[in-house]
């Protein structure tokens, strides 16, 4: 079998002129090399306003434009459908203008009508993005005043609006109106198809095993590559498990890949011909605690379980390519603080907090949960259950694919004791961390602990609209001691994020907002040799 023949002969795209090129052997469109990508999660959802993860949003960002986008690192906010945007001295207004020559794939130009439809539509449908704006902003308060003007009057001030505008992806009025059904807002058709203006459209979509998308060769906003060396599209291909990925790399199948272990990021840095991007991370990892149900519904038993990890454990599984936690809020973010006695490996404060339980000598089983084929989650939760072993509390290490991973934990009557799972603020505004602990977060899964605590609640929505920065970052200071005194997760590390290309692959520019293994193919391309 020819180098890539597996994708070829797997894909609808074979068709489309599609095909490996022998002696080079990469997969090309015409005389446009194609870019592969590899990783172990799918995209049951496109919809931009309904669902986001990290290939989820990889995916909706390759398909999608927003009024700013994210770029760099440190990261900074540029000017994308908007050039150039302000906002009133009181902070309730924003005016953004467009610019005039986006239009979407079917050819219909992209306006300010489309802009407020998009944004209208998050609201509405109250799902994926629409935690980040709607305590701040009503439909009522979005207006196209002219075709390339567009104006959000905000409720209350909110420092952050500016933050959350890139996560917000602008779709097609027309074309999902006339896929609604039954009043669905278009959702049953956008879980599959796009209706977008970003620099690619979709060829082929199996959201559990090949995403194939073309370029488009007229993208509004022209490719930094230069037409020469832009690419003829991207195939984003599911392989679940770590070891096949890793071998699909080293034969040249895929040029990139991400959710790799740590060993093979460190074996495959000294492989010829292969380059690791490795960039300090700004995405925590936590094992979420069930505060609804059963024992971990008791703060004193979560503190048991904080005090008795063994996190240098956690550190050794990442090969020290990581940083321990000091506090929920990861170290880059505005307004963190090193909150005083943060739980560290310690029996006999485990013990102690233990003792004030129903279960003073442990003797029962908790479940934790990790997402199936990321090797790194399971050799954390083998940790878990030796550091717990001393406190007779026994561990059964549950892999899941992250759909029904989601499903369960999303309701806490079904949701486990430990769920792991990783959280990148899509936003430099540290109300996106600070949210995540609040009645808000729930149903989503960066909810799945399910605390509820009425106060916390309170102190981040006064956080939120308070427009003295010296005052809002105090407050943060207050919040994250607060989320620490309820423990709702174990506060783990944030690893380095790491991904492994093919050394012909150009473009590749981390992002410490973009989420986990999350790329940018608007950039990239594959160099000749």
């Amino acid at each position: 079998m020819r180098r890539r023949d597996f994708l070829i002969a797997g894909s609808a795209a074979a068709a489309a002129g599609l095909h490996a090129t022998p002696g080079q052997a990469y997969v090309v469109e015409g005389n446009r090399k194609v870019l592969v990508f590899s990783g172990g999660q799918p995209v049951p959802v496109l919809d931009p306003h309904v669902k986001y993860d990290y290939s989820t949003r990889m995916m909706q960002q390759s398909v999608y434009d927003a009024l700013a986008k994210y770029v760099d690192n440190p990261p900074r906010i540029i000017p994308w459908l908007a050039k150039s945007w302000s906002t009133s001295p009181d902070g309730l207004t924003w005016t953004f203008h467009l610019v005039e020559n986006a239009k979407f794939h079917n050819g219909d130009p992209l306006d300010a009508e489309a802009v407020r439809f998009s944004y209208e539509r998050g609201l509405k449908l109250n799902k994926g993005v629409a935690w980040m704006l709607k305590d701040a902003l009503d439909p009522a308060g979005i207006k196209a005043v002219d075709a390339h003007t567009v104006r959000f009057t905000l409720k209350r001030p909110f420092p952050g609006f500016l933050s959350f505008v890139p996560s917000w992806f602008i779709v097609n009025p027309k074309e999902v109106m006339a896929h609604q059904a039954n009043d669905d807002y278009g959702q049953q058709y956008l879980t599959d198809h796009e209706a977008g203006s970003g620099p690619f459209r979709i060829r082929r979509w199996d959201a559990e095993t090949v995403m194939n998308l073309a370029a488009v060769p007229d993208y509004w906003r022209g490719w930094p590559e230069g037409d020469a060396h832009r690419p003829g599209g991207v195939i984003y291909q599911v392989i679940r498990e770590p070891a096949p990925r890793k071998a699909a790399l080293l034969r040249g199948q895929v040029d990139m890949v991400t959710d790799m272990t740590p060993q093979d990021y460190d074996e495959l840095a000294k492989t010829h011909g292969v380059n690791v991007s490795s960039n300090p991370g700004m995405t925590p990892f936590t094992i979420m605690l069930n505060t609804a149900q059963g024992p971990t519904a008791d703060v004193n038993f979560r503190k048991a379980l904080a005090w008795a990890i063994d996190y240098q454990a956690f550190l050794q599984v990442e090969n020290g390519a990581a940083k321990l936690l000091d506090s929920p809020f990861p170290n880059a973010m505005a307004g963190h603080i090193a909150v005083p006695d943060m739980p560290r490996h310690d029996l006999a404060k485990a013990r102690a907090y233990l003792a004030k339980t129903k279960w003073p000598n442990g003797g029962l089983s908790l479940d934790y949960v990790y997402v199936a084929g990321l090797e790194v989650e399971r050799q954390l939760g083998l940790a878990v259950l030796a550091s717990l072993q001393p406190l007779d509390i026994k561990v059964n290490v549950v892999a899941m694919p992250w759909p029904q991973l989601v499903a369960r934990g999303t309701n806490p009557a079904t949701a486990p004791a430990m769920l792991a799972v990783y959280v990148t603020p899509v936003s430099l505004d540290p109300d996106v961390v600070a949210s995540q602990y609040t009645a808000s977060a729930a149903g989503s899964f960066w909810g799945m602990h399910h605390l509820s605590d009425p106060e916390l609640d309170k102190m981040v929505a006064a956080a939120r609209r308070e427009t003295d920065q010296q005052k809002r970052m105090a407050m943060y200071g207050d919040i994250q001691k607060r989320i620490v005194a309820d423990q709702p997760a174990i506060f783990g590390m944030m690893e380095d994020r790491r991904w492994a290309m093919r050394d012909d692959v150009r473009g590749f520019v981390f992002c410490p907002v973009r989420l986990t293994g999350e790329a940018d193919f608007y950039p990239m391309w594959i160099a000749s040799k």
